[in-house]
């Protein structure tokens, strides 16, 4: 079905793994159009409710760009390429269904850009992570000078994209770029347990907050204000907000239906 990632579902979630690990599961054109096709799968099969996005082998989760395909740009051509990648990672962020990243090594340039675009990233203990750019004589194109700031900080990303330097997982966790360290053999583990407990819930509920966290990046405060109210009143319509109110008040576990 794909040449160069594999899927398979587990119950109701999804795994992607980017799989060129001869390349350290660099990204190139046909990764990224798969990797486009395979989520947007995701999103039309109703039995997939969250989506674990990895890389092949345990040296690297995406180790950066195609440098042959990088190459090979120029000022027209590198504004293409650039929203492209874009347009993909876009999409992957405003994803109706939870997608957990685990972060198996580097994730570097346009890995890191990947990682960022995820809802969490779970990092195993010898993950790093970069944009390394400028030493090629660009700068990130696939959302890292936008996604870096907003997660870590303008200081921080500053530092990082400016110098190219890589911070391991310790120091990622303490930026707020990961959301834990985990060892390697642990770490689709653990993001099968996250992502386990959050499909759990009312999954209407979990898309609309998806939403407006993402609102939050886009929007100034009064009308993000605005579009949590109206996704709030969208949650106050469904099924499965009068069960798990009545399952509370009844004292059971609710049993959500998507509804």
């Amino acid at each position: 079905m794909y040449e160069t990632i594999l899927f398979e579902q587990k119950n109701n979630i999804a795994v992607i793994k980017i799989n060129r690990p001869e390349k350290l599961n660099a990204l190139n054109h046909k990764v990224l159009d798969e990797l486009f096709s395979a989520f947007k799968h995701c999103g039309e099969v109703e039995t997939i409710w969250g989506v674990i996005l990895t890389g092949a082998g345990e040296k690297a989760f995406v180790a950066g760009a195609d440098i042959g395909e990088i190459n090979q740009l120029n000022s027209k051509t590198g504004k293409d390429f650039a929203l492209h990648g874009q347009s993909i990672f876009n999409y992957i962020e405003q994803f109706p269904k939870p997608v957990v990243c685990a972060v198996n090594g580097f994730a570097l340039g346009g890995g890191c850009e990947l990682a960022m675009a995820c809802h969490i990233r779970i990092a195993s203990e010898n993950a790093k992570f970069g944009q390394p750019e400028v030493n090629l004589g660009i700068i990130p194109g696939y959302g890292g000078t936008q996604r870096l700031t907003r997660l870590i900080g303008k200081g921080r990303a500053m530092q990082m994209i400016l110098t190219g330097e890589m911070i391991d997982a310790n120091t990622a966790y303490q930026f707020g770029l990961v959301n834990k360290v985990v060892p390697l053999n642990d770490l689709l583990v653990e993001a099968e347990k996250i992502l386990s407990t959050i499909i759990q819930k009312g999954r209407v509920a979990v898309t609309t907050a998806i939403r407006s966290i993402n609102a939050a990046c886009e929007l100034p405060l009064s009308e993000g204000l605005k579009f949590e109210a109206d996704m709030f009143a969208v949650c106050c319509g469904t099924e499965d907000f009068k069960e798990g109110t009545s399952a509370f008040l009844e004292k059971r576990k609710p049993e959500f239906k998507g509804k």
